[in-house]
């Protein structure tokens, strides 16, 4: 493999660490109403556990509630089972059309409990950039193994290798900060 193909498919490695830190703290409650908080849910519907987005739309017309609108109506028992079924801690209000999640505001344990988790992906996502820094560096080994770099080829990617942690470091840290101070808004 050449520098420049390790270098890409690291990139992209860590750049899929980044977005799965994205998505994961998109599900972290704040004390706001947020559809993310819901993106998970799966329903079980057409003999099929589906996600809720391709049944519904999801929406937070007010900062403490949540709206579900189903696409097909007859879905709406399905949702609303999900919803009592699932860890959210939510209480569904159907009015036939639509379901209602109100959303709590959270308590003080609570939201230390919401930052642990938020740290605790974050640090999950550090690992991850880790291990695919390690394999960067190991397929540069075996690339300058193979003749197909110079030892200093072989330094030089390394060092760009670094780099690459280094700034997804810091977005996933940025990531994590920004996310920890709207949990602890009030």
């Amino acid at each position: 493999m050449t520098s420049d193909e390790i270098l890409l498919d690291v990139e992209e490695r860590m750049e899929k660490a980044v977005g799965v830190l994205r998505s994961s703290l998109a599900g972290i409650r704040t004390g706001r109403a947020s559809p993310g908080l819901v993106d998970s849910l799966r329903v079980e519907v057409y003999g099929s556990a589906t996600p809720i987005k391709q049944i519904a739309a999801v929406g937070a017309p007010e900062p403490n509630q949540i709206v579900i609108r189903p696409y097909d109506p007859g879905t709406l028992k399905d949702i609303e089972k999900a919803v009592q079924a699932s860890d959210l801690g939510f209480n569904p209000q159907n009015d036939g059309r639509v379901i209602r999640l109100n959303v709590p505001p959270l308590s003080g344990e609570v939201r230390r409990k919401m930052v642990g988790r938020v740290r605790e992906l974050l640090e999950e996502t550090k690992v991850a950039l880790r291990n695919v820094r390690r394999d960067g560096n190991k397929m540069a080994e075996t690339a300058q193994k193979d003749k197909d770099l110079s030892e200093d080829e072989r330094d030089d990617l390394k060092s760009e290798i670094q780099d690459l942690i280094k700034k997804y470091e810091a977005e996933a840290g940025e990531l994590a900060a920004a996310r920890e101070k709207e949990v602890l808004e009030e």
